[in-house]
């Protein structure tokens, strides 16, 4: 996309490991996500975007280009792997073709990566009382509702 030259591109593939072990060694816990979609699932997305008025902000000139160097990001991004993908400092890969389940997997997996109270919990054996309904009444907002 000529974001940058070819040498300044190999200079980050050969410092980024460097500055990533230096963040370690001085105490921060350093985790790399990616959040990878499948071509179809992007494409789908991208048409969605085009379709929705509600969604088209979502939509930038890069996504137009990334569609057709669908192959050509892949094999930049598989070599940004092997460079960065470091003991130190790994990647972890989030299947994200449902962005739900991809969002609560990488959180889960986040919160595993450090000790904290509650981390290992058991499940409470608790029942929710029910409502009283001696007090009950038709409950209706007189704020207008959007729907």
């Amino acid at each position: 996309m000529g974001f940058c030259t070819e040498q300044q591109y190999q200079e980050f593939l050969r410092t980024a490991p460097e500055f990533e072990r230096m963040l370690v060694r001085s105490g921060i816990h350093l985790i790399k996500y990616w959040f990878d979609v499948g071509m179809e699932e992007q494409s789908r997305r991208f048409r969605s975007r085009i379709e929705d008025p509600r969604k088209i902000w979502k939509l930038s000139p890069m996504d137009l280009q990334a569609q057709p160097r669908w192959y050509d990001y892949s094999r930049a991004r598989d070599e940004m792997f092997e460079y960065t993908n470091i003991p130190e400092a790994p990647w972890f890969v989030v299947p994200s073709n449902d962005q739900k389940a991809a969002r609560l997997n990488c959180v889960a997996h986040l919160l595993e990566q450090f000790e904290y109270d509650g981390h290992d919990y058991e499940a409470l054996d608790v029942k929710i009382p029910n409502v009283d309904e001696t007090n009950a009444y038709n409950d209706r907002s007189i704020l207008p509702q959007v729907s």
